[in-house]
């Protein structure tokens, strides 16, 4: 538990003194919302990542947990509070059954299926007026985020919708399953051999993974009010990967810190104008290049030379 007390910290100062330092903005807190989601959102691709896959279709189902959330409380008047976990159920059990077919693939092709599998939930959605309007979208989508405070109310939401998630991730990692899902990372066939049904957990895994991405998408679309079959596509599938590997893989703060540093920094960077992208773009194959094993590696190499240096 003390390895968690750094981490607590941080969050709970990004809890409390963020909104301190923007006074209030409704822009930066708009930038801090929408960090908390991408980073939660993540988390789904990060555990799938647990166990040995490559997931690029995490856009996938935060649009369709982001359309679950807007039938329900926009058509069926459902309130909120009971849209919001059943759009994560939709997700996580469309996830297990699309898993339970392409999980059996590995490396590269299991991948580029979960890429094309992003778009061709957005052709879906693009064509099934009768339950996603089409291209016009549902918009009016009511939020319980209301009155002067509402972009506070939403950051408070989101940042603690992150820390309950990161909380899940780590105590998965710690129990049983994890050390079954670290086992399937690792060797897949021995794991087999020894008596583990390994397709039941890489289905069980790829549907928590998917009721993030559900969860995510569903907060998201409340906030911003309004769904288009292009509000979650391959572009953001990417993103949520990326924020993994800049983050690090062997971490589960990776995917927080990985959104922080690319979103926050895309912002920071637009004074650039034009030269925001070149420069961002730049500055996150450094990154890469500089730490392959992602930002928060270099905390722990820093910790591991003090350590030798104490020892000479």
């Amino acid at each position: 538990m003390n390895r968690l007390l750094g981490p607590l910290i941080g969050l709970a100062l990004y809890l409390g003194i963020v909104p301190l330092l923007i006074h209030g903005s409704s822009y930066w807190l708009t930038v801090f919302i929408n960090i908390s989601l991408l980073a939660f959102t993540s988390l789904g691709v990060w555990l799938t990542f647990y166990i040995g896959r490559i997931n690029i279709a995490q856009g996938a189902f935060a649009l369709i947990g982001g359309y679950a959330v807007a039938v329900l409380t926009t058509l069926h008047g459902w309130p909120f509070w009971l849209a919001l976990p059943m759009a994560g159920l939709v997700a996580g059990l469309v996830g297990g059954v699309v898993g339970s077919t392409i999980l059996r693939l590995r490396g590269v092709y299991f991948a580029m299926l979960t890429l094309c599998l992003t778009e061709a939930t957005r052709l879906l959605a693009l064509n099934w007026t009768g339950v996603t309007q089409g291209a016009s979208g549902i918009i009016g989508i009511p939020t319980p985020f209301g009155g002067d405070s509402s972009y506070l109310q939403a950051y408070f939401f989101s940042a603690l919708l992150l820390l309950a998630g990161l909380l899940a991730i780590w105590r998965i990692t710690q129990c049983r399953m994890g050390r079954v899902f670290r086992a399937l990372q690792a060797h897949e066939d021995l794991a087999a051999s020894i008596g583990i049904n390994v397709a039941q957990y890489r289905v069980l895994a790829f549907s928590i993974a998917c009721a993030f991405g559900g969860l995510g998408g569903a907060v998201l679309t409340v906030f911003l009010q309004s769904i288009y079959p292009t509000s979650f596509n391959v572009t953001n599938s990417t993103d949520f990967m990326l924020y993994c590997f800049l983050g690090g893989l062997q971490f589960v703060l990776g995917p927080a810190v990985g959104a922080l540093v690319l979103f926050l920094g895309f912002q920071l960077l637009s004074a650039l104008g034009s030269y925001q992208a070149l420069v961002y773009a730049i500055l996150m194959v450094l990154a890469m290049l500089l730490l392959p094993n992602g930002l928060l590696s270099l905390r722990f190499s820093v910790r591991q030379k003090s350590m030798r240096e104490g020892q000479v």
